[in-house]
């Protein structure tokens, strides 16, 4: 089991829990697991943490529709909710916000099936994720967007690592500021790997498989 301990920075009320060590992702090894299972679960935390979220973004850009990745679509609610509240517009005929959670398919690419692709196809899409560490998700996402005939309006994380994907400006509640030597390696030179210490966990957006 790994020991979890809660960042001593907080925003409003949304917690951080993080533990170092050595774990493996999918494009990465990493010095830290951050979990933000509470964040995407929890009801109280979910909507807490939508409202430093929205926070964060400038209401002068319409947003139709949250493409919500990583098992996010109950924070994505409450993400709806709060961007309605603080007057985020709309350009979609029925005046709301929709919230889609896209397929994967074997080569982690986003799929839409054709009774979702209006819900993106000419609407203003923001992405978003539990965690941005190395871009590559938050790439597909806007690929998949861009194919799919909308318009990029946002990325949004719980955590990110990176400031910028493709030009999109990554906007979070935490940063890797607020964790200053996290640090991720490609699995080829990772120098816990190089100087023998064994991965403790395999991690993605679900938790983490202890070893």
């Amino acid at each position: 089991m790994i020991q979890l301990s809660q960042l001593p920075i907080r925003y409003g009320k949304v917690p951080l829990r993080v533990a170092p060590g050595h774990f493996a992702t999918n494009h990465s090894h990493i010095n830290y697991y951050i979990d933000i299972t509470y964040n995407k679960t929890r009801l109280s935390e979910a909507k807490e943490t939508a409202r430093e979220l929205v926070s964060h973004f400038i209401n002068n850009t319409p947003v139709d529709t949250i493409i919500c990745l990583d098992g996010t679509a109950m924070l994505g609610g409450w993400v709806a909710e709060e961007l309605t509240k603080t007057g985020f517009r709309t350009l979609n005929a029925h005046q709301t916000i929709y919230v889609i959670e896209p397929e994967m398919n074997n080569q982690s690419m986003i799929l839409l099936r054709d009774n979702i692709q209006n819900m993106v196809k000419g609407k203003h899409v923001m992405v978003l994720m539990a965690s941005c560490t190395t871009g590559v998700t938050a790439r597909r996402a806007i690929e998949a967007i861009t194919y799919y005939g909308g318009y990029v309006a946002g990325v949004a994380a719980i955590y990110r690592a990176v400031d910028e994907v493709d030009g999109y400006p990554v906007r979070s509640v935490y940063s890797v500021s607020d964790i200053p030597d996290y640090q991720s390696y490609d699995a080829r030179e990772c120098p816990f790997c190089k100087r023998g210490v064994r991965l403790e966990a395999l991690i993605n957006c679900h938790g983490y498989s202890a070893l």
